[in-house]
């Protein structure tokens, strides 16, 4: 299948008051025509500057970012007419109705005459905004200036969207409305980059997601594929009646447990990779005198996932 988004060694390096900060490091990427990646990490674990530089509008310290086989910087201007960007914040645009901020953005593309009222028209009505065409951009809702971000960047049909934290500060009802509008683009064929914090609504839109932390990929692949590796080493959901602590010490000293944390007075018992069955804690347990009132397989879903398989680390 052809490829959309290609990174090959993408590295950004800033200097901060005389030090060097490395924002990407050798990151290699590859994303598919018709995919919709889910870009997830920490904050500051590079996720704004790699979309920055796909969008053309940072450069790379060294390697390379390709669109369409174009590459990032010596081809930008053949990059540009194929993206739509959505940055994490709005921007302010004072004394313009919806309709006057699509046509303006539509001029900037070229589009002139009635095929532009037809376009602004058909985005309108794509991101359910053609009611509030009359309605000032900064009296809409922050949901609403959304939409209207993902109606500015499909007015002139792009192949590649880039999408930074588009949910970021929603309400439940907008996160929704904008998750609907998503898979309604990745329908239609669009390939979509798109980061977020929000990781159940990735795991529902999302085919293939990349994780990322202090500027590495650290995986990139289905979101099975990461529920897969997170599961190796099972982990188990465990609590007595008392002596937690005590108890917790017994099973880092039983073979079979890779560790044990607590939470809110519920131990979570990590298992080692290679073991197939879970009846010895109890075993051990209820041997020693304790009395269970807990123990059950944690479920692995995207989000447990992510915690797995990151360190927390932050730049």
């Amino acid at each position: 299948m052809a490829v959309s988004i290609q990174t090959i060694n993408l590295t950004k390096r800033y200097n901060s008051g005389g030090k060097a900060l490395l924002a990407l490091n050798n990151l290699n990427l590859t994303i598919e025509d018709g995919d919709c990646f889910g870009f997830i990490g920490p904050n500051g674990a590079g996720k704004s500057t790699t979309i920055k530089i796909l969008a053309t509008l940072l450069q790379p310290t060294w390697g390379e970012a390709r669109i369409c086989n174009y590459v990032v910087g010596y081809e930008s201007r053949k990059i540009r007419p194929l993206i739509g960007y959505v940055p994490d914040s709005f921007g302010a645009y004072e004394d313009m109705v919806v309709q006057e901020y699509l046509e303006f953005f539509a001029a900037a593309y070229d589009i002139n005459g009635a095929k532009r009222k037809q376009m602004v028209d058909d985005v309108l009505n794509l991101t359910d905004l053609a009611y509030k065409r009359d309605t000032m951009v900064d009296a809409l809702s922050k949901g609403m200036q959304q939409r209207l971000s993902l109606a500015r960047v499909l007015l002139h049909d792009p192949k590649v969207l880039l999408l930074d934290e588009p949910a970021s500060g929603l309400d439940p009802r907008a996160r929704i409305e904008i998750r609907e509008l998503l898979k309604e683009l990745k329908k239609m064929g669009k390939t979509i980059l798109i980061s977020s914090h929000i990781l159940p609504e990735l795991a529902d839109l999302c085919n293939k997601v990349g994780i990322i932390e202090r500027g590495e990929l650290i995986f990139a692949g289905t979101v099975e594929a990461a529920v897969r590796k997170a599961s190796l080493g099972q982990m188990l959901l465990v609590s007595v009646t008392e002596r937690t602590a005590d108890a917790a010490n017994l099973l880092r000293q039983t073979a079979g447990v890779a560790g044990v944390a607590i939470d809110d007075g519920v131990m979570h018992v990590t298992l080692n990779a290679d073991v197939t069955e879970i009846y010895f804690v109890a075993e051990k347990l209820v041997a020693a005198g304790y009395r269970l009132t807990l123990m059950r397989e944690e479920e692995v879903n995207l989000e447990t996932a992510f915690m797995r398989l990151t360190k927390g680390a932050v730049q």
